[in-house]
């Protein structure tokens, strides 16, 4: 898939969520990137960068004191390459790419993997 066809899906996952959500994102960017760095599988325990499908960058909505002020945007990556080589069909890849923009979207607003497991994400 080229990589415009897979942000523009990504932009239509944002798109598509209630506003209120998307309100709460007003200082988050959300960028694609082919694969995760080593620093990003480290930061997480992985040995192996074919299963990260994201990765939520900042801090947490529920974690900032009073005192959070002018910071830089706190950033959502999608990784594409690993959700094409897992994923096949387009219609799964888009699936998938949802999937993984509201997991990531969850951690913002302060879910840990737990809660989100048990919520099936």
């Amino acid at each position: 898939m080229e990589r415009e066809e897979f942000e523009r899906i990504v932009g239509e996952v944002i798109d598509s969520l209630p506003e209120i959500f998307r309100q709460k994102l007003e200082n988050v960017v959300i960028i694609v990137e082919d694969w995760p760095s080593p620093s990003d599988l480290k930061s997480l325990g992985l040995k192996s960068r074919n299963y990260l499908f994201g990765l939520y960058r900042g801090i947490p909505l529920t974690k900032r004191g009073a005192f959070y002020g002018n910071f830089p945007p706190d950033c959502i990556v999608i990784f594409q390459k690993p959700l094409e080589r897992t994923f096949r069909d387009v219609n799964d890849i888009k699936r998938e790419i949802a999937k993984t923009v509201m997991h990531e979207i969850a951690h913002h607003f302060g879910f840990d993997e737990e809660m989100l497991r048990k919520l099936g994400y």
